[in-house]
């Protein structure tokens, strides 16, 4: 199966601490344990005081087969420095659900229960899955912990994006249970991409009208910006061409920003040369204005024509270099996915094509969630409907086995 599946997957006899705060996303706690356990891994379990108001530690103990620690001060435990031993015996420590409270508990060290004590007497990296209301987490304190325990390297998991238990809608929600184990086991395969350069295209572009009025589309730029993401966590140096969005820059990917379809052409074949793979994850417009004026057009004439030229076609040009690196396209279509996908695969020349089908309600452009069906010159196959990071997790697993079951690997590979 190549290179790529020769390395560990899962999460065979890793020891995972799962600590489970007070929020109402701890019944997912349950599903997380049972996840967690068929990946192989060997699962403790810590609750607060607050989580056990939310599930009893007997169900969390059920599903996982061992004793559920609630107590710091815990008479058949402490002689033996029972949180000492825990914090010894976790290699990671994952806090799912995460409430906006633990978050500043983490931040500023506190130690008084047995779940923030294990984590100040951990060398094991610590994990955050966030689960709150959307103006909780977006409130300037709670930013300000997460951007205080992400410079510690403390991981974050999310949120997620959605419908929230409290009828809001907007980012704060926990991850779902596969959706953690799958953020998991890429922890795991960090180095699978060390020394090699992904270049990545994301979101809109705009092309000009006048000063105020352009030509665009609905692309959010979330999928480029996961990819992007979990290429990083596969230890790739990552570079992010970025379109107009309102999205947070991973961190450790280098991002430049652009608007029109010229400029994102030109920052790419500025990098391609330095490149391995190239994902153009973009939706770059396909036409522009011939003649885009300097002053705001007024309402003036019943009809308006616009004479519309092409845009560079920055995808073909990747493809077509004489020593072109392993190159990933996208296709949004709204019918014939499969027909329209492999015709641009082949006639592009492309490696591999991601193809999703918009204009269905919940899913592409705008929304957190996707479904690609993947197409390569011999097969394909189909990644079903999930959220975005996880969405863009399976696809760079598929494109990296590709990539190193490719000739363009050995071509490519660092010295």
């Amino acid at each position: 199966m190549g290179q790529y599946h020769d390395m560990q997957h899962n999460l065979t006899q890793k020891h995972i601490l799962l600590g489970v705060t007070g929020g109402i996303a701890a019944y997912k706690s349950v599903e997380l344990v049972r996840r967690l356990r068929e990946s192989g891994a060997e699962v403790r379990v810590v609750m607060t005081a607050a989580a056990q108001e939310f599930i009893t530690p007997l169900t969390l103990q059920a599903v996982s087969g061992q004793r559920v620690y609630t107590t710091l001060l815990d008479s058949e435990n402490e002689f033996a420095m029972g949180h000492i031993e825990l914090a010894r015996w976790a290699e990671f420590i994952l806090i799912a659900p995460a409430t906006a409270d633990f978050l500043a508990k983490l931040a500023y060290g506190h130690a008084n229960d047995l779940l923030s004590t294990i984590c100040l007497a951990t060398t094991a990296q610590i994990i955050v899955a966030p689960a709150m209301n959307q103006q909780m987490w977006n409130a300037r304190s709670t930013q300000e912990n997460y951007q205080r325990l992400q410079s510690w390297g403390v991981r974050f998991f999310g949120p997620g994006h959605g419908l929230q238990a409290c009828g809001e809608q907007g980012l704060g929600r926990m991850l779902e249970p596969l959706e953690l184990v799958s953020c998991l086991q890429t922890l795991f395969q960090r180095g699978t991409l060390e020394g090699h350069s992904v270049l990545i295209t994301a979101g809109p572009t705009r092309e000009a009208l006048d000063p105020i009025r352009f030509i665009s589309n609905r692309s959010s730029g979330r999928m480029g910006y996961a990819v992007a993401e979990a290429a990083q966590l596969l230890g790739a140096q990552v570079t992010l061409i970025s379109g107009p969005v309102c999205l947070t820059v991973p961190l450790n990917v280098d991002t430049i920003s652009v608007s029109t379809a010229q400029e994102m052409r030109d920052a790419v074949i500025s990098h391609i040369h330095q490149t391995a793979i190239f994902i153009a994850c973009a939706a770059v417009a396909d036409y522009r204005p011939v003649h885009p004026v300097d002053h705001k057009l007024k309402k003036q004439t019943e009809f308006l024509e616009i004479i519309l030229e092409r845009t560079p076609d920055i995808l073909s040009e990747v493809a077509q270099l004489s020593n072109p690196p392993f190159t990933v396209g996208f296709a949004a279509e709204t019918h014939d996915l499969a027909h329209y996908a492999r015709d641009k695969l082949l006639r592009k020349n492309l490696d591999l094509i991601a193809a999703n089908q918009v204009g269905l309600p919940g899913t592409g452009f705008e929304s957190a969630e996707n479904a690609l069906k993947v197409i390569w010159k011999t097969g394909e196959i189909d990644l079903p409907r999930c959220a975005k990071p996880l969405l863009a997790k399976q696809l760079l697993n598929l494109i990296v086995e590709h990539y190193f079951q490719s000739s363009k690997f050995n071509r490519l590979q660092p010295s």
